[in-house]
């Protein structure tokens, strides 16, 4: 059995630079699961996920002069957010009301207790397109209203409405008691 190498970013960086294809590869095998599991995130199966990873991918080594230090990991999730929201602009239409509701939530600490981290992927992943797009972006990401305003080209109001939305959903198929005032 063979073990893959793992090579140190600024190694992986300057190999891809140079179109070297073990380092490509290397690059790939050492970032594809973490960067698999923001596409679930965003995603309404495993086959969306692995087109955006795959699409995700292309960018990375298209673009792999432009990466100028720092984390490489945090400058390849940014490009796999980048192509969901692209992949969710192609495919999505919003289900958009800029009526906000505010919601006074009682943990329910049990909810989450018996599930699995696939159970609770699953139920983000049934989420609406808009929905599950503008929660992952502000409670995953911690991108403000008009950061993912501008990001998806909705209006600020809106993206509250669909997180609202999002997160009401979420409580009802999750079972997480909420109180309205």
């Amino acid at each position: 059995m063979q073990l893959t190498a793992t090579y140190r970013d600024e190694e992986l960086v300057k190999g891809c630079q140079n179109n070297e294809p073990r380092m490509q590869q290397a690059l790939y095998k050492q970032h594809y699961r973490k960067m698999f599991g923001v596409c679930l995130r965003y995603a309404e199966n495993r086959d969306d996920a692995a087109d955006i990873l795959q699409d995700g991918f292309v960018q990375v080594f298209k673009y792999i002069d432009s990466f100028r230090g720092g984390s490489l990991e945090g400058w390849i999730r940014r490009i796999m957010v980048n192509m969901a929201i692209a992949h969710y602009r192609k495919k999505a239409r919003f289900q958009t009301t800029d009526i906000e509701t505010a919601y006074n939530v009682k943990e329910d600490e049990t909810a989450l207790s018996g599930m699995s981290s696939q159970e609770i992927l699953k139920v983000i992943q049934e989420l609406p397109t808009g929905y599950r797009t503008v929660f992952n972006l502000y409670e995953i990401e911690g991108y403000t209203h008009p950061e993912i305003s501008e990001m998806i080209g909705i209006s600020v109001g809106t993206s509250k409405s669909q997180l609202s939305r999002a997160k009401e959903m979420l409580r009802n198929k999750l079972g997480v008691a909420t109180n309205e005032y």
